[in-house]
């Protein structure tokens, strides 16, 4: 697969993932493609070597895996993980704002959103519902409206003569999102039934029982700039790291014990049933590995990647970064290091790494928070205290990462790939 088509494959599965859910039903549908089976977590599992295998929870994280033909508690697996949620403005439970002739729907934010960006952008809806039925069952499915219909317009600065030096967002008072003139709206359970209805005829749905919505930006993403070195989307961070993550292990040859993990709620702590700190990977591990010696050496002889995008140096804003340490676009997949161990790398997994990438053709930056900054973090620290396995935070370095719209760069995709597909066959 060359760059062109990394790239243009990667807008295509971030235009059909606009929530986690939908991501994971890409995934899925992908892995059938290729031969995967999907194995449910409430019945008994019965593998074959060689033969591809997919596990959802919720329907927003999901595990795939190929077993070569070794021993797994001898020759362990190699992990790649990564994360299916994106900061956005998730819709509250009693969403109806009626006022001043205004429809508006309640959000709460989830994540660490940068909100600015929100402002006048034609949004567009999408997720999970439950329904009630004709015949009195309960049912689920996902919707998405694909098309805007909302937007949160920003105040006139006429009517705020400081807002470009003092303007701050509240997210309760300024980010309701306007649906319409409320004179030609009902309620907001009444557009999503008419979608539900659209969308889904056969289920015959009576009743909104609940929802898991999401606000999301109407407008694709697309390659850019005057030599195209650019690419910008929303939810890059991290649907990037999922689609790279998901077309490595589909490329590798299959030989060897690979395995992939993408988890929901990261960028709300992971703490969850399908978060990263949650007993999803363990379980799934365990079903395969049922001995708890054999287990442990498992994990001793296997070796997890977290792809997670980096901060990319800003040309206006250089003063944030390292000077040592500033990842440019169009440069490399980044090795993201942290002393107090907000990433997980350390000297073994970072050798690997680098000596792999040299193998490859493949160039490697570095990125360390300033001494004077605080840090974030990913799965990786999380996937590693759970496990006990050693572990690589690596990333695609990314411009205005938790924007409603980020940008990284073309050839760091194809890189990235590159040293994912020689993770996978173990190069």
């Amino acid at each position: 697969m060359n760059a062109e088509q990394l790239n243009q494959g990667l807008l295509d599965f971030i235009e059909s993932s606009p929530t986690p859910f939908h991501a994971v039903e890409q995934i899925k549908s992908r892995l059938v493609a290729q031969g995967f089976t999907e194995l449910k977590e409430t019945e008994a599992w019965t593998i074959q070597r060689q033969q591809g295998y997919f596990v959802t929870r919720n329907d927003s994280s999901i595990i795939a895996f190929r077993l070569g033909q070794g021993d797994l508690a001898s020759e362990g697996m190699h992990f790649l993980g990564a994360h299916t949620d994106s900061p956005c403005l998730k819709v509250k439970p009693n969403a109806d704002i009626v006022r001043f002739g205004y429809h508006q729907v309640g959000v709460e934010v989830y994540g660490g959103v940068l909100l600015n960006p929100w402002f006048d952008r034609a949004l567009s809806l999408a997720g999970k519902v439950s329904v009630l039925t004709m015949d009195d069952q309960v049912e689920h499915c996902l919707i998405d409206f694909k098309h805007p219909i909302g937007m949160i317009p920003s105040l006139a600065i006429h009517l705020d003569r400081e807002a470009n030096q003092k303007r701050t967002v509240n997210p309760q008072t300024d980010m309701p999102v306007i649906l319409g003139l409320s004179e030609n709206l009902s309620s907001f359970n009444d557009v999503v039934m008419a979608q539900i209805s659209k969308e889904h005829p056969h289920l015959k749905a009576k009743r909104l029982l609940d929802h898991e919505l999401s606000f999301y930006d109407a407008q694709k993403g697309e390659v850019h700039g005057i030599n195209n070195d650019f690419l910008s989307a929303a939810r890059l961070d991290n649907l990037l790291s999922c689609y790279i993550g998901l077309e490595a292990l589909l490329a590798s040859f299959g030989s060897q014990h690979s395995l992939f993990v993408f988890n929901d709620h990261e960028e709300v702590g992971s703490e969850s049933a399908v978060g990263a700190a949650g007993p999803m990977l363990t379980d799934c591990l365990k079903r395969l590995v049922p001995d708890h010696e054999s287990f442990v050496r498992l994990i001793q002889h296997s070796f997890m990647m977290s792809a997670d995008n980096a901060h990319a140096l800003h040309p206006n804003y250089p003063a944030k970064h390292d000077d040592k340490h500033g990842p440019m676009l169009g440069q490399g997949p980044v090795l993201k290091i942290n002393a107090k161990q907000r990433y997980a790398s350390n000297t073994e997994t970072q050798s690997y790494f680098r000596a792999l990438c040299e193998r490859l053709g493949v160039p490697v930056q570095s990125f360390v928070v300033r001494a004077d900054m605080a840090c974030g973090s990913t799965i990786g620290p999380i996937t590693a205290t759970e496990l006990g396995v050693k572990t690589l935070d690596i990333g695609v370095p990314t411009w205005a990462m938790h924007s409603i719209r980020e940008t990284a760069g073309t050839k760091d995709c194809e890189w990235a790939f590159k040293a994912l597909v020689g993770f996978f066959n173990r190069q």
